[in-house]
């Protein structure tokens, strides 16, 4: 009895590294027979996930990344949050994922972020029904609805917010105000009120619980955010009842009016595919934007060569028109340098830094096979922070842009945006908004940092103390 017992411990172990070898060889034997490519697949998914996680915990954006790449190459294979994953840090297979949506990937997301935009959104939907709505979406965000509509909307909003600043700022917060402002008007016509500030506080708490284990029971930020987006949703459908009940009357020329529409195609959308619509084009035009207004912000701080070049350019477009006086059409495509900012921001900050997909048949790229039902992530970030691709490419330079044969060279490479059929249709609209954003800081502060901050890159990119900074206004400023 008493050896039974002793030995019953050691069984235990034997048995289960048996089972871990097993399980390792029979991986090994399928990455033979399916001809996958290299990577970690054979640790166990929770402690390569655990890896992750602690690896963007980090200054360096792509610890992860890099560590693979230099061990097996551009495309390997891991673990994504448990998960067997194809990870690709390749332009070209990038490009083949993104081309071929629909016919061998299909969209494929955590459970937390489908739960909490709802099975209705765009980042989710499929098929025809995803393309109609694309459209719509980009007819809504094109240049000459941001030209004849959008724009004085936008430099209205920003001006508005930004003569509230005076002393210590909190640059993150007041950028996703701005952000969250624009997209409620341009969504649904809403100027700024005690609504849209209740809106914004449950919304915050719903992207809180983006990246969170998607199990109530078990993470309360989870648990607060599909409360907060049970609110969210309530309110947003009692303003599409409204909307309803007064079709009569006069036309409101935003994205709400065209979805009761039905596009024109006199089959209308449910109040339920509206509302998860809007939650999602909420996420799209709020967080990302805001993040990118102040990741440019502390990259110019940070480079004052580009910030003196940037206030030059803007100075002379202020310089023609009267303080009060609205930018305008004509001004925002006289900012050459503004692009090369903004391109140069999008490049190094990659707020979305990649996209997941799932293989809807089993898929050959470069000599690998990619079984059927297996997620793949094209990463968008280990491109554009690749010296073989961008020079020095970890640093921020914008005058990398103003290189005519470099620009037409990388821009292959380069897909802030994401491209194929799921391109984000709001891309024009983004660089709008933060060509705006720049002209009124720059022509009406000088600032320093309040204290020092960083970049951190999990869950999502963003600073760690929110970038605070001290204003003041510009003697120069007309």
């Amino acid at each position: 009895m008493d050896n039974t017992m002793t030995l019953f411990p050691s069984l235990l172990l034997v048995a289960a590294l048996s089972l871990i070898l097993l399980l390792l060889l029979h991986r090994t034997a399928a990455r033979r027979k399916l001809r996958l490519p290299p990577g970690s697949l054979g640790l166990p998914f929770l402690g390569e996930t655990l890896h992750l996680i602690s690896a963007y915990k980090t200054e360096n954006p792509e610890p992860f990344i890099d560590e693979r790449v230099a061990r097996y190459g551009s495309v390997f294979t891991t673990h994504v949050f448990g998960e067997p994953t194809v990870f690709s840090a390749d332009p070209d297979t990038n490009r083949f994922i993104l081309q071929n949506e629909g016919r061998l990937f299909e969209s494929s997301y955590p459970g937390s972020i489908c739960n909490l935009l709802g099975k209705h959104s765009l980042l989710l939907m499929r098929g025809n029904l995803h393309k109609r709505m694309h459209s719509l979406t980009m007819s809504f965000a094109n240049s000459s609805i941001i030209k004849d509509h959008l724009l004085v909307h936008i430099d209205r909003l920003v001006r508005v917010n930004l003569e509230s600043w005076t002393g210590r700022v909190l640059l993150m917060e007041e950028a996703k105000k701005i952000t969250f402002e624009l997209t409620v008007k341009q969504l649904m016509s809403f100027d700024p009120c005690e609504w849209t500030e209740n809106l914004m506080k449950e919304y915050m708490l719903v992207i809180d619980g983006f990246f969170a284990i998607p199990l109530p029971l078990f993470s309360n930020t989870y648990r607060r955010a599909i409360q907060a987006r049970g609110k969210v949703a309530e309110a947003l459908d009692l303003v599409v009842k409204e909307r309803r009940k007064s079709e009569g009357g006069e036309r409101k020329n935003d994205m709400l009016a065209a979805l009761l529409e039905g596009d024109g195609g006199g089959g209308g959308f449910s109040d339920e595919e509206i509302v998860d619509f809007l939650v999602a084009l909420l996420v799209a035009g709020y967080e990302t934007t805001s993040t990118i207004m102040t990741l440019a912000v502390k990259f110019l701080t940070e480079t004052p060569l580009a910030l003196a070049q940037l206030k030059e350019e803007h100075d002379e477009i202020r310089a023609r028109k009267g303080d009060s006086e609205a930018l305008e059409w004509e001004d925002y495509k006289s900012m050459p340098f503004t692009q090369c900012v903004v391109n140069e921001t999008l490049r190094v900050a990659n707020i979305i830094s990649g996209i997941f997909r799932r293989t809807m048949t089993d898929v050959n790229i470069k000599g690998y096979t990619i079984p059927k039902g297996w997620k793949v992530f094209a990463s968008f970030r280990a491109v554009h922070l690749d010296q073989e691709h961008f020079k020095d490419a970890r640093s921020f330079n914008p005058w990398r842009w103003q290189d005519s044969s470099a620009t037409a060279n990388s821009t292959s490479m380069f897909a802030p945006f994401g491209g194929g059929p799921r391109r984000c249709p709001g891309s024009e609209l983004a660089r709008v908004e933060l060509s705006v954003f720049l002209h009124h800081v720059v022509t009406r502060f000088s600032w320093i940092p309040a204290e020092e901050d960083r970049l951190v890159f999990f869950p999502t990119t963003r600073t760690q103390k929110r970038f605070p900074i001290i204003v003041q206004p510009r003697v120069q400023a007309v």
